[in-house]
């Protein structure tokens, strides 16, 4: 397999005297998608001002995040009125849709030949309810082939600091599995499904939600190399990145793409 695994370009832009840093995806940054990966400052900054610091004129689009598998076109959303959804898809030039993390996967799509883009909000739940399949589903009924979408998901929780109850475990498998190929879907656990006396060491199981992500990604027949996966940790790198996880804060930081 390939590793999908990269160091993202790190930036910084400066909002009344403040320093505030960022990353980009070296695959997106290629084909010339503006787009960014914000650090935990963000959220002390309006959309609009971490706009107007990167110089565009775009107008802004978020969501109301309920860990679904909803899909939003960009001038469906109302700039008064958050809608309660994890995803949205552009449908017009000069969106920035914008979703915001904090152990979840923030991950952005882009069509090379359309410059369409979309932003989602994907963690357990999001994989569970197969969010990256149904936006990959959005792309190709507004016209997209699958070959020419570009993924690249954000700074989130690594897999050691990623510990769930085996029964968390389980039904996570089990729900993903539904309708897929065995042979796609690869549970390290499912030795574990039928054994019903673990030892209580073992009730606390790491889940990798980003190996999830890439292996649903194949599973659509994403190209690999057309994906590309931050290594960075937001439960290790408390400077940087909020961490439920770590410090069971509300608290979050932004990212965005613009078509």
């Amino acid at each position: 397999m390939r590793n999908y695994k990269t160091s993202f370009q790190r930036k910084f832009i400066v909002i009344k005297n403040t320093k505030l840093n960022y990353y980009v995806s070296p695959l997106l940054s290629r084909f010339q998608f503006i787009h960014a990966f914000f650090t935990k400052n963000s959220q002390e900054f309006s959309l609009e001002l971490l706009t107007n610091a990167l110089n565009l004129k775009n107008l802004n689009y978020s969501l109301n995040q309920i860990h679904s598998n909803n899909l939003i076109l960009g001038s469906k959303l109302h700039p008064n009125v958050k809608s309660k959804a994890d995803g949205i898809v552009s449908d017009q030039p000069c969106q920035s849709l914008w979703v915001y993390t904090a152990d979840c996967l923030p991950i952005l799509f882009a069509d090379k030949r359309t410059r369409r883009v979309a932003a989602i909000h994907c963690g357990r739940l999001g994989l569970e309810k197969k969010i990256i399949k149904r936006t990959i589903s959005f792309f190709q009924e507004l016209g997209s082939m699958r070959k020419e979408l570009l993924v690249a998901v954000g700074p989130s929780i690594s897999k050691i600091n990623y510990l769930l109850d085996i029964n968390y475990i389980k039904r996570f498998y089990k729900n993903i599995s539904l309708n897929e190929s065995d042979q796609l879907i690869d549970n390290p656990y499912k030795d574990y499904n039928y054994i019903s006396d673990l030892p209580k060491k073992k009730t606390l199981l790491p889940l990798d939600l980003r190996e999830n992500a890439f292996k649903q990604l194949s599973c659509e027949r994403i190209l690999s190399e057309n994906i590309e996966i931050s290594e960075q940790c937001t439960y290790e790198l408390s400077d940087e990145f909020h961490s439920w996880r770590r410090a069971r804060t509300k608290k979050r930081q932004w990212s965005f793409i613009c078509s």
